[in-house]
């Protein structure tokens, strides 16, 4: 196994912790650099490659909004990278130009080897510079890499800047973030590539306020809180229960929804679930999606039951319908839609919950981006605007 294999593996192992000092991050990114130059040296490729530099800035600061970063302090950051990463390989390039038998005879694939682990390693790189408060930049030096350029690196490592709060984020960069699973009618549905859903239009609403766009975050519910953690949307709009567990790690909105989780089953055994007790007996084939409020609540409340995982949130409700699982338990809203869109499909207690529950949009724990959500929601729902999308989300 080649030294860039192995290294990805590590990378991909410890990426989450990012324990490493920035000055060493940054020495084993331009580590690669000799690696780079024999590759294109052979290949006979030009060191520069101004599409992937674009590409390579555009991820950059992309991936520097997950921690605030001002958009301007990291593509300055980043260029500079690249031009250091550049003089590296021309020093080496130039060299194995003056001669030939010095240049290594076996070099790692660009593509498949080295670019994974300058990706991650770059990844690190940005998580490290929202905790740097000094550089030693003695610590970065490499051969083929001039003192000015080093300098140049190391003042922009300090000049890094950040937004003092998500609203700001996002009305300087004009763009709004939402993460949403799109698996969970009424309030997120994805239909080939576009969303529907009761916070989507709340999403667009939101985004009208701000006078911004959107981008719609993919995420799902077991990586709900990851994502959040990780900064890769600014808010969650996907029908999210708000509970204690997530309130440690993030914040949620005020509430615009309240409902409970409610059993729901095929019309033709309303005769034998009328109770939890009859749900939860050994003959009984009980589903549940992974990840959210009602695996938990299945895991906690139902002991007898048989209990099936199913990943598949879209597709869950003809598990019931096709006799493959006799009961799902989940939100009330949830039940009263997929009754009303299969005729085959029945609330097993109509009317009753199980439980208590409000849904929220969930922030990171940013509390001027929670004032701003809060007051906007409390105006959309003073003027009916939210109970307007509900009715119309829920009658078709």
């Amino acid at each position: 196994m080649s030294r860039i294999l192995i290294t990805t593996l590590i990378l991909l192992f410890t990426f989450s912790a990012s324990a490493e000092p920035i000055e060493q991050l940054l020495k084993q990114r331009l580590g690669y650099m000799k690696d780079v130059a024999a590759y294109k040296w052979h290949k006979r490729m030009p060191v520069e490659d101004k599409a992937r530099e674009l590409l390579v800035l555009k991820n950059a600061v992309e991936h520097g909004l997950r921690f605030g970063f001002k958009p301007e302090s990291s593509r300055q950051f980043f260029q500079i990278q690249i031009e250091a990463a550049k003089e590296i390989q021309q020093y080496w390039i130039t060299q194995w130009n003056n001669q030939p038998r010095e240049a290594p005879s076996v070099t790692p694939d660009l593509n498949h080897e080295i670019r994974p682990a300058l990706i991650l390693l770059g990844n690190q790189i940005t998580q490290s510079l929202a905790s740097v408060t000094h550089i030693n930049s003695d610590l970065i030096r490499i051969e083929g890499l001039s003192t000015e350029t080093l300098g140049r690196l190391a003042n922009a490592i300090m000049h890094i800047q950040r937004f003092p709060n998500r609203l700001a984020q996002v009305l300087s960069t004009g763009v709004l973030r939402i993460g949403t699973t799109g698996d969970y009618a009424p309030f997120s549905l994805k239909a080939e590539d576009s969303y529907q859903g009761v916070d989507i239009d709340m999403g667009t609403n939101l985004a009208e306020s701000l006078g911004v766009e959107i981008t719609w975050i993919a995420t799902t519910w077991p990586t709900l809180m990851s994502d959040l953690a990780e900064g890769k949307f600014d808010i969650g709009m996907s029908g999210i229960s708000i509970n204690l567990v997530r309130q440690r790690t993030g914040l949620f909105s005020s509430a615009y929804h309240q409902g409970g989780k409610t059993p729901i089953i095929r019309c033709t055994d309303i005769d034998r679930f009328r109770t939890l007790t009859d749900i939860d007996q050994q003959s009984t084939r009980l589903v549940v999606n992974p990840g959210g409020t009602n695996q938990l609540y299945v895991a906690s409340t139902i002991h007898n039951a048989k209990i099936r995982i199913h990943e598949n949130n879209r597709t869950i409700f003809s598990e019931i319908a096709n006799n493959r699982a006799d009961v799902m338990i989940t939100d009330n809203i949830e039940v009263e839609l997929q009754s009303k869109q299969n005729q085959e499909l029945c609330a097993a207690m109509p009317g009753q919950t199980l439980t208590y529950s409000e849904k929220g949009y969930l922030l990171a724990q940013d509390i001027i981006w929670k004032e701003y959500i809060d007051v906007w929601l409390s105006q959309q729902i003073g003027d009916g605007t939210v109970s307007r999308i509900f009715s119309r989300h829920l009658a078709n």
